[in-house]
């Protein structure tokens, strides 16, 4: 059945590209959470074995060393390896490297003269921090699966009918432009083309997200990737597979995890500006005094316990675990946020681009309004729902969802045709009853009329006069206007509505919902286009895209954060996105944003809460009154606390 609705391209999306988000290089070397695990307890196990050893027996410094630094290793080989790719890549001011040369410089001081040795500390240090990043990568999402499955909507073969009207099967990659190729009822066009033969309806689902079939004719272009309904089409070839649409479609998919913008971790940003001070006051701290006639070795000492004593352990295991507690905190509240750097982005959101079929409306059409010109609304529903009984066309189900009682009426329908590109008629009783677009009605002579109503126009002709209409639309979800509502609370400036839908049908969605612009009848790179204009306009800012369809997937992978639609939305949409709401409600979006700001808050007190105690023990270790062992226990007491107040992110 056809229906009068927008004459859009359609295309499908397919993404085959192992889309990992790395926001920093320090994440090349990735350990499974399980082998991070198995290395701190065996490294824990050999510390306290170490320890064991060297309160048994006596034994010279250097051999010490040797049975301390196997734990050492163990534990912290990948942390030195990093700080060392750091240095050759120029970006040495990282988390690692100002483990590395704190721990070093542990390992270092018992060599000092009349120091004391600091090799237990080094390896606790560095157990420390493993812990930590043990949790950051629980709680991240880094690497992502691929989106192998899509490659079923990927055409795989083109029936190409050669100058003898022989069909032979192809690979779409091997057909060249002006080439014709038969296209069956339920097939994938497999090219962008001119239909020259033939009409029929195309599912468009996979390029715009509408659900409404389009209809097409000789003469009328089509583009990969659209799925044949009703009627066998011959199609002139006007692209090559690579230039196709459903190929720019992968393209854009993969293209946009590349140019997409990560948000660093708050760690390593607090790593960038912290390590430079550190290290530079270590290094005054060693040399400015014995300008002034100071012990070198004195303050070599203090210096190197000043390093030691600088060591973040509290911020870094208790800002992953916040971010861990606010992840889990989420996902108890059906919100998937898939990495810690998503916190971030989602805390500064400036524009919320929307898509509307499946996330501001139910993506599942429904009767809106019933126009009789003869009869009465009732019997118009009835006699239309009789005629749609047979198909399995979206707009077929939502006639007899609206009139579910028709089987059971009596009423007998007979002689049921389906006309491509029209619709369908059938005899009801004695009448002759047409149900579809105005070509159906001006085919059989009735006088149809307009309708204001945004929606899809269904007519309805009895006996060859125009009994009237009915209006199909998409629904709203009910939580969406209170959606955008409690986004504009959260200080976000811009909200913007995007669809492939037609221009009258998105005005009165956004109007209705009170969204600030909006943009219709728009393919997937149109819909790149426009997030990407944000994109370039908020700079300091993040801008958000939320989705549902596998047209979407491009714009999920492009924007500052992707948000899906977990229920409805598609696995293209699930994957491509960075957050998911599993109970597909638009106002999980300000949720999320409430989330993450309040994550960030709870870090950044443990921020500052450890670095103001951990300042006052690095003037006293400066002025020689701190010992190493008293460092490590004040230290371990703020961590406490730090994790503590970090546990207050998992019930937000």
């Amino acid at each position: 059945m056809a229906h009068e609705h927008h004459h859009h391209e359609c295309s499908c999306s397919e993404h085959h590209h192992e889309h990992e988000h790395h926001h920093d290089h320090e994440h090349h070397h990735e350990e499974s959470p399980r082998g991070q695990l198995i290395t701190i307890l065996a490294a824990a196990a050999l510390l306290a074995v170490a320890v064991a050893i060297e309160h048994t027996f006596v034994l010279p410094m250097w051999q010490l060393l040797l049975i301390y630094l196997v734990p050492y290793l163990i534990v912290g080989w990948g942390t030195l390896r990093e700080a060392v790719e750091g240095l050759m890549e120029g970006e040495a001011f990282n988390e690692h490297f100002l483990m590395a040369i704190a721990t070093l410089g542990a390992l270092g001081i018992g060599f000092l003269p009349g120091a004391e040795h600091e090799f237990p500390e080094a390896v606790f240090v560095m157990l420390f921090f493993q812990v930590g990043e043990l949790f950051e990568g629980y709680a991240e999402g880094k690497s992502r699966e691929s989106i192998s499955h899509l490659m079923n909507i990927r055409p795989d073969v083109a029936h190409v009918v050669s100058e003898s009207t022989e069909v032979n099967d192809v690979r779409p990659e091997d057909v060249t432009v002006g080439a014709t190729i038969l296209v069956r009822v339920g097939e994938k066009i497999p090219l962008d083309g001119v239909v020259v033969e033939g009409n029929s309806e195309l599912n468009t689902i996979a390029l715009t997200g509408e659900t409404v079939p389009r209809s097409v004719e000789t003469g009328d272009e089509v583009v990969s990737g659209c799925v044949n309904l009703s009627g066998v089409l011959r199609v002139r070839t006007t692209k090559s597979f690579g230039e196709s649409t459903v190929s720019k479609i992968i393209r854009l998919v993969e293209d946009a995890g590349e140019h997409k913008s990560q948000s660093e971790s708050f760690i390593t940003k607090f790593a960038r500006i912290y390590t430079p001070i550190v290290v530079v006051a270590a290094l005054l701290l060693a040399v400015v005094p014995v300008c002034f006639g100071g012990n070198f070795a004195t303050w070599l000492y203090r210096a190197l316990m000043f390093l030691v004593v600088s060591c973040p352990c509290a911020l870094v295991l208790s800002v992953p675990l916040t971010f861990f507690g606010g992840i889990g905190g989420a996902s108890r509240r059906g919100i998937l946020i898939k990495g810690a750097n998503y916190m971030d982005v989602l805390s500064k959101i400036d524009t919320v681009v929307f898509d509307k079929t499946g996330t501001l409306t139910h993506g599942q059409f429904a009767v809106e309004a019933i126009h009789p010109d003869r009869f009465d609304e009732h019997q118009l529903l009835h006699l239309a729902a009789h005629v749609e009984h047979y198909t399995t066309h979206p707009i077929g189900a939502a006639l007899r969802d609206a009139f579910p009682d028709e089987a059971t009426d009596g009423c007998i329908v007979t002689d049921v045709q389906e006309i491509a590109g029209q619709g369908i008629r059938a005899k009801v009783g004695e009448m002759i009853v047409c149900v579809g677009n105005t070509k159906l009605m001006d085919a059989v002579g009735a006088q149809w009329h307009d309708c204001s109503h945004a929606g899809t126009i269904i007519h309805v002709a009895i006996d060859g006069q125009y009994a009237g209409h009915i209006v199909i639309s998409d629904k709203v979800k009910e939580d969406s206007r209170e959606a955008i509502a409690q986004l504009k609370a959260l200080g976000v400036r811009h909200t913007v509505m995007l669809t492939g839908d037609r221009q009258e049908v998105g005005a009165h969605v956004a109007k209705q919902l009170g969204i600030d612009e909006w943009y219709a009848e728009l393919l997937p790179g149109d819909k790149v286009e426009h997030v990407e204009k944000y994109l370039n306009a908020s700079e300091q800012h993040s801008v958000a895209f939320v989705g549902d369809g596998i047209n979407d997937a491009p714009v999920l992978a492009r924007a500052d954060v992707g948000i899906a639609m977990g229920g409805l939305g598609s696995d293209a949409a699930i994957e491509a996105a960075d957050v998911v709401l599993m109970d597909d409600h638009p106002s999980k979006v300000a949720l999320a944003m409430r989330v993450a700001r309040r994550t960030l808050a709870i870090a950044r007190q443990n921020v500052w809460f450890a670095i103001g105690i951990k300042l006052a023990v690095l003037v006293l270790a400066a002025l020689g009154v701190a010992t190493m062992w008293f460092a490590v226990f004040a230290d371990v007491g703020v961590t406490v606390l730090a994790v503590l107040n970090a546990m207050r992110a998992l019930k937000c």
